[in-house]
């Protein structure tokens, strides 16, 4: 787990030092309320236990001055001890009896005034204490008590999520997977309550908070050492902006990545330190682009993207000519209609307000799509492809069903803003689906579960389409048509000390380090997608899908794909010597000592 934290930073966390890495104090003004519980019972219950303690005190002091009598006849009073003694079992109902004698009518009398104002009282103090247990206020200082225990308890590198929506969900379950840490609050009470009981494999610590005070940001564990990364994943632009300025200011060592759909908010969170901003709608229109040109390798960014046992998806490719009609022209609208035209296409959009486009090539109908003449004045019938946009999942479906009965070859791209409306999303079938909370979900998660893979995934492009075609090939035919586990290694002496002195001696081709360790005529499946290694001059270099000819060194850094089975074959022969000696050689060198002294190979 400490390693999953270097990958991440890119550096070894010092968690001895925080007085180095901690140059700023972090406030913690809520952790006060988490301290406050017990007050805030006393406060609560400050008048019962004074009409308690009152009523108790009274009987007992009755007791004492009401004269009684012995066994002889002769005059007596109880001691202060023996009416404390009478009132506590009898305030509590055990009821032992009337001692030391038996009372006289007087006593029994003040007895039964004592034990029905004992019973108001004790009714009085029950009833106030469970209001108590149901007041908000309580029930919060005692979710924030538990909620800093399970944060202090802590001892691995973990993420602090800020928002626990669908995109915050997607990343707790696909973290949990792969045995993360994860620390999450979130303003809306329900979600937290969706976050304790769903089916999680660790215990993921819940807050109900807002992100924006700095203090509840302390409280989740931003002054910890061990936390990494800080996700703001709410709904809200300026929620999500207040969380990234106060972690860029407060712990500017840490990793932020902020989620907006607007390019100014983007730009203000710019201005603290160096988040990634992801803008799901900004990354649509980029893969739309990829996917027009460049089916091959889009099929592979979003099958990687998408995480282990994730299923490969099919190869379409949107159209890339003729004319397309976005419907809505918000800001996703406008995202996809300048992806558009930056590819040379030509627009039409149809929004149900007056709207100008900066672009005077853009055509712009005025209407709504429910409305046949709108469809027929937006060329519906000629188009190649069409955009429903809007941030309503059901005249979204209602568009596509609209425009398909005009024109059943039309490419269809929509936008589903509720997970709910998922199964109706699949029913109509579209080509190309916006989830913009799926699609932050797998680019946050590309880029912190393998810190490699965000790099392979900005260079694919590059490569062009039959490079990214042979490469899916490759990996369905080693691994199937699910997305095998991601991992990286890095060939030094920590992480692969057996391979070493191979590696040093120049001749460690990558189709010979693949090899099993228990039959080396069999290569293992593993798919190496990246070697990044550093050239003389401190510049890096990545070889992207290498075949097995390309040499080895020491410090490279490789991104695999592969099966469990084959990673643990992988780690035996980096970390044992004798298996990395047989995958090499070919011989088998005895590892035990009786072994060893048997062949004669011992250096004693």
């Amino acid at each position: 787990m400490r390693s999953w934290g270097r990958r991440l930073l890119g550096r070894d966390p010092d968690p001895a030092a925080p007085s180095r890495r901690l140059r700023r104090r972090v406030p913690l003004a809520s952790a006060v309320e988490a301290e406050a519980t017990i007050f805030l019972i006393l406060r609560r219950m400050r008048t019962p236990l004074i009409v308690l303690i009152t009523i108790f005190a009274v009987s007992v002091l009755g007791l004492h001055l009401i004269p009684g009598q012995d066994a002889t006849g002769a005059p007596t009073r109880m001691s202060f001890f023996d009416a404390f003694y009478f009132m506590s079992y009898t305030a509590s109902t055990i009821g032992f009896g009337e001692l030391p004698n038996p009372f006289t009518a007087a006593q029994r009398l003040w007895v039964t005034a004592a034990i029905y104002l004992t019973v108001i009282g004790w009714a009085y103090a029950i009833g106030t204490l469970l209001a108590l247990l149901q007041d908000r206020a309580f029930r919060r200082a005692v979710a924030l008590q538990r909620f800093t225990r399970e944060v202090r308890r802590i001892r691995e590198p973990f993420l602090l999520i800020v928002g626990h929506g669908r995109t915050g969900e997607l990343l707790c379950r696909s973290f949990d997977d792969l045995g993360k840490h994860v620390v999450v609050i979130d303003i809306a009470e329900d979600r937290i309550d969706a976050l304790e009981l769903g089916s999680y494999r660790g215990d993921i610590p819940g807050l109900v908070a807002d992100g924006r005070d700095p203090g509840h940001l302390g409280v989740a564990g931003l002054r910890n050492p061990r936390c990494v990364a800080v996700l703001a994943l709410t709904d809200d632009d300026e929620a999500n902006l207040a969380v990234a300025m106060t972690a860029g200011l407060l712990r500017p060592d840490v990793q932020v990545i902020a989620r907006t759909v607007s390019p100014a908010v983007a730009d203000r969170i710019d201005a603290f330190g160096t988040p990634s901003v992801v803008n799901a709608f900004d990354r649509f229109g980029d893969h739309l682009r990829v996917a027009m040109r460049a089916p091959a390798s889009f099929q592979l960014i979003t099958w990687l993207e998408s995480g282990p046992g994730a299923e490969l998806p099919e190869r379409g490719r949107p159209p890339g000519e003729g004319r397309w009609v976005v419907f809505g022209y918000g800001r996703f609208g406008r995202e996809v209609t300048r992806d558009l035209r930056a590819e040379g296409l030509d627009v039409t959009v149809v929004e149900t307000g007056p709207v100008t486009s900066p672009d005077a090539r853009v055509r712009m109908v005025e209407g709504s799509g429910a409305d046949a003449a709108t469809l027929e004045q937006a060329g519906i019938a000629d188009a190649v492809g069409i955009v429903a946009g809007t941030d309503n999942d059901t005249t979204n479906l209602s568009l596509v069903a609209d425009a398909r009965r005009i024109n059943p070859g039309l490419f269809v791209t929509a936008r589903q803003n509720r997970a709910a409306s998922a199964p109706l999303f699949a029913a109509m079938e579209v080509d190309s689906l916006l989830v913009p909370a799926e699609v932050v979900a797998h680019e946050v998660f590309a880029q912190l579960s393998t810190p490699l893979l965000w790099r392979f995934l900005q260079e694919v492009p590059a490569q062009g389409d039959e490079w990214a075609a042979a490469l899916v090939d490759r990996m369905t035919t080693e691994c199937g048509h699910r997305l095998a586990r991601l991992t990286k290694v890095r060939l030094n002496r920590e992480e692969a000390p057996a391979l070493v002195d191979w590696l040093a001696t120049g001749e460690a081709r990558l189709g010979r380090v693949l090899r099993d360790p228990e039959d080396r005529e069999t290569r293992l499946s593993v798919i190496v997608l990246m070697v990044l290694r550093r050239g003389a001059d401190g510049a890096e270099e990545s070889l992207m899908a290498p075949d097995d000819e390309v040499l080895l060194r020491l410090d490279d850094e490789l991104l695999l794909a592969a099966e469990p089975a084959a990673a643990r074959a992988l780690d035996t022969t980096m970390l044992i010597d004798a298996a990395a000696a047989y995958v090499r050689t070919g011989r088998r060198e005895p590892t035990g000592w009786l072994w060893r002294r048997l062949t004669g190979t011992s250096g004693s």
